[in-house]
């Protein structure tokens, strides 16, 4: 399948201001320093710029709720490239998948009852989420980390001064816990399922592999298979520009949430969750990838 790119016409409303949300997937640490990356975006020409941590936050609710009541296997919904294998290969569990936005998605909904005003783009570790955001109303473009990479280049936008990033943090929705989602077993780590499912009653496939195998021989004792189509999940996209093994890149995400724990973040940019108030985050079944 031949995946659009949005590089140029995001170029050109940059270029003629239009106003943009961006959203970045909390694995842009990988490649990305933070908060630099905050001001760069904001030079090139982006009027806003949020973390899809509070997303990914929205969507944890959502799985607390739909796994305390769920009697059989529940298949996470996160990673488009997971959801379009089970469709593809596996249909007999395609009524497993649970109908729950992505961080991506959930994060669009918010953006868009905020700044309803500005077209939202998606800062991606993968091409997956390209597909995902075609069946989506909420995301206007997806670029990559290498495309955004390039489009900073060709910009001249380079690292800022020490003196120009101070105080700096994305503009709302800031939240700490969900930055490991893009590791392996992200969703289940910070979804406090504690209480709710015993550990062997989840499993945590790590690449597709992984989630093949599962698949083709379930474990009847697991409800809950929380699975990455990316070996190292989303730090191990195809798109990461880093060429770092998995472990390097997994230590990047926990000092970055180590470091997000002892920022003084302001009332108002913080990621509460009734700020979410009246949006829906789960999805219809018309909207799943096909």
């Amino acid at each position: 399948m031949v995946i659009k790119s949005d590089v140029v016409a995001l170029k050109g409303d940059l270029k003629n201001s239009v106003k943009l949300v961006v959203m970045l997937a909390p694995s842009f640490v990988v490649d990305f320093s933070y908060p630099d990356i905050i001001v760069m975006l904001y030079r090139l020409g982006f009027d806003k710029v949020v973390e899809v941590t509070y997303g990914a936050k929205m969507v944890n609710r959502e799985y607390h709720k739909k796994l305390k009541r769920s009697k059989g296997l529940l298949i996470a919904t996160t990673c488009p490239g997971v959801v379009q294998i089970v469709r593809n290969r596996f249909p007999e569990f395609k009524k497993n998948l649970a109908l729950i936005d992505s961080p991506m998605v959930a994060m669009g909904k918010v953006c868009k009852k905020y700044y309803p005003d500005h077209k939202v783009v998606f800062i991606s570790p993968c091409d997956f989420k390209k597909l995902e955001a075609v069946t989506s109303n909420e995301i206007d473009y997806v670029v990559d980390f290498s495309e955004l990479n390039e489009i900073l280049s060709d910009a001249n936008i380079v690292k800022p001064n020490p003196e120009d990033v101070l105080g700096v943090t994305f503009d709302k929705f800031y939240n700490d816990y969900t930055k490991v989602y893009p590791t392996a077993g992200g969703l289940s780590k910070t979804a406090h399922l504690k209480g709710i499912l015993e550990k062997d009653q989840i499993y945590v496939a790590d690449g597709i592999t992984s989630a093949i195998r599962f698949l083709e021989k379930p474990d009847t004792k697991v409800k809950f298979l929380d699975a990455t189509f990316c070996n190292g999940s989303c730090v191990g996209g195809p798109k990461i520009i880093s060429k770092d093994d998995n472990t390097n890149k997994l230590k990047k995400v926990e000092d970055y949430l180590s470091d997000a724990k002892r920022e003084d973040i302001p009332e108002a940019k913080k990621g509460l969750v009734s700020r979410a108030k009246g949006i829906i985050f789960r999805r219809s079944k018309k909207k799943a990838i096909k």
